[in-house]
C-alpha cells in the first residue's frame, strides 16, 4: 500500500518550498501582506528558478482572499494571474492556500455570511483557475491552521476577531466555511485534492502530575485532531463534514511543538535531556496517519538561527524513519523558505529559510543570501530519503 501511495503522489517533487503568504490582521489591528513584504512577487522568476535548483519543483502559494476579494463577490486576481503565469513559464507545480489567516476587512470567522462569501470564493476561484489549466492537478488548502487561527484571533486577541474565550466559537466559523468550501470546490471540480495543514503537536503534563493534570494534557493534546474531525464528521456532524472530504493530510511542525501543559515548557526538540515525553516525529507521523489512513505531508516546518542544518538533518531522518514504518509520507515543504520579518513588529527577520534577507539593505525583502550549511544539510537530506522513494520523486538536483 505505501508503494501505491507514495506513486501516485500528486505531487511534482517530494521537497517542497512554501512561500509565506500570509495577509492577516496582526495584534495591532494593521494588515500585513508578506507576499509582497518578503519580496517574492517582484523576485517570481529568481525564486522559481532558485528552489528548482535545489530539486523543488512544488511550492505552496497563497491568493491572500483580502487582496482578491476587496468588494464583496468581486474579485481581482491579477496578482495570482502573475503567480499561475510564473509557475507555467518555470514548469513549477503551485498547491494553493485560498486563506491564509486573512479575511477581507468586512468579515470575520463569526460573521453570518462568512461561510458563504469563502464557498463563493471558492467556486470563482476554481472557475478562474480552470478557465487556463483544465487538465492539471489542482491541490487546494482551503483554510491553512484552523487550529492555530481559533487560538490566536479567538483565545488571545492576536488577529480578527481579536476575542478572548472564544476559540471554540471561531473554531466553528471557521470549519463551517471550511466545510462549505470543500463541498462547493468539489462542485465545480470533482477531481480537485484537498490539503489540510494543521499543527502536528504533542502535549503532555508535567512530570509527577496529578490524575486531574494528566487528564487535562491528554485532552488538549487531542484536540489538535478537532478541525480533521469535524472535516470528516466525526465531530459536530450538523456542520456537514463527509469521510470523503478527507483526502491530503498535512501537518505543519516546528521546534516548539511539543510542550508541557501547565507550568507552560518546550520540551527540547533535539531531546538532549532525553525526556521520556518527548515523541520523535516520524511517531507523530505515524498517530495522525493511523487516525484516518490518509496520506500524509509534512506542509510546514523549518527552524530560526543558527539550528537550522541540525534540523533538517533531523527532519530527513525522521522521513526515512516513518517510510520504513509504512507512513505513506507524500513530501516535506520548507516554509519558509525565504527569510520573513515578525508579523506584529516588522523585525527582525527571523532567518528560518534556505535564503535570508540582508537586514542591512534599504528593502531588506528584495535580497536573497543562501544559508551555505542550511543548502548543504538539504542535499544531504535529499540524499537520505531518496533511497526510498520511487522514481522520479526521489529525484534531487545538485545545486548550481
Amino acid at each position: 500500500m505505501l508503494h501505491d501511495f507514495l506513486t501516485s503522489s500528486p505531487f511534482q517533487s517530494f521537497w517542497m518550498a512554501g512561500f509565506e503568504c500570509t495577509d492577516q490582521q496582526n495584534a495591532f489591528g494593521h494588515r500585513v501582506d508578506f507576499l509582497t513584504l518578503t519580496g517574492h512577487v517582484q523576485l517570481l522568476d529568481a525564486d522559481y528558478k532558485a528552489v528548482q535548483s535545489f530539486g523543488m519543483s512544488t511550492v505552496r502559494e497563497g491568493i491572500r482572499w483580502s487582496q482578491v476579494e476587496r468588494v464583496p463577490y468581486q474579485y481581482d486576481w491579477s496578482t495570482v494571474q502573475t503567480l499561475l503565469d510564473a509557475g507555467q513559464r518555470h514548469g513549477v507545480q503551485q498547491v494553493w492556500d485560498l486563506c491564509h489567516f486573512g479575511y477581507p476587512d468586512d468579515l470575520t470567522p463569526l460573521h453570518p455570511m462568512f461561510a458563504r462569501r469563502f464557498a463563493h470564493l471558492c467556486r470563482a476561484f476554481v472557475d478562474f483557475y480552470r478557465s487556463q489549466r483544465p487538465n492539471e492537478v489542482l491541490i487546494v488548502t482551503p483554510i491553512n491552521e484552523v487550529s492555530f487561527m481559533s487560538w490566536l484571533g479567538g483565545d488571545v486577541r492576536g488577529t480578527s476577531p481579536y476575542c478572548v474565550g472564544q476559540g471554540w466559537e471561531v473554531k466553528l466559523g471557521l470549519m463551517r466555511a471550511y466545510i462549505e468550501g470543500v463541498a462547493a470546490l468539489r462542485e465545480a471540480d470533482p477531481g480537485i485534492r484537498i490539503l489540510t495543514t494543521e499543527p502536528l503537536i504533542n502535549i503532555v503534563p508535567r512530570m509527577g502530575a496529578s490524575p486531574k493534570e494528566m487528564r487535562r494534557a491528554r485532552e488538549f493534546d487531542l484536540n489538535q485532531f478537532q478541525s480533521v474531525d469535524i472535516l470528516s464528521g466525526r465531530l459536530c456532524p450538523e456542520l456537514g463534514g463527509r469521510p470523503e472530504f478527507l483526502d491530503l493530510l498535512g501537518f505543519n511542525y516546528y521546534y516548539d511543538n511539543q510542550w508541557q501543559q501547565e507550568p507552560h515548557q518546550t520540551l527540547p526538540w533535539a531531546d538532549d535531556f532525553h525526556d521520556p515525553r518527548f515523541r520523535p516525529l516520524n511517531l507523530l507521523l505515524a498517530r495522525a496517519y493511523h487516525r484516518y489512513g490518509r496520506p500524509v505531508v509534512l506542509t510546514e516546518t523549518s527552524h530560526p538561527g543558527q539550528d537550522r542544518p541540525h534540523w533538517l538533518r533531523m527532519i530527513a531522518h525522521e522521513a526515512t524513519l516513518a517510510l520504513q514504518a509504512g507512513v505513506p509520507l507524500l513530501g516535506v515543504c520548507l516554509y519558509p523558505i525565504i527569510d520573513r520579518p515578525d508579523w506584529d513588529h516588522l523585525t527582525p527577520w527571523h532567518r528560518a529559510g534556505l535564503w535570508d534577507a540582508d537586514e542591512a539593505a534599504p528593502t531588506p525583502g528584495l535580497t536573497r543570501v543562501l544559508h551555505e550549511s542550511s543548502a548543504e544539510a538539504l542535499v544531504e537530506a535529499q540524499q537520505l530519503v531518496a533511497q526510498l522513494l520511487p522514481q522520479p520523486a526521489g529525484l534531487f538536483l545538485q545545486p548550481s
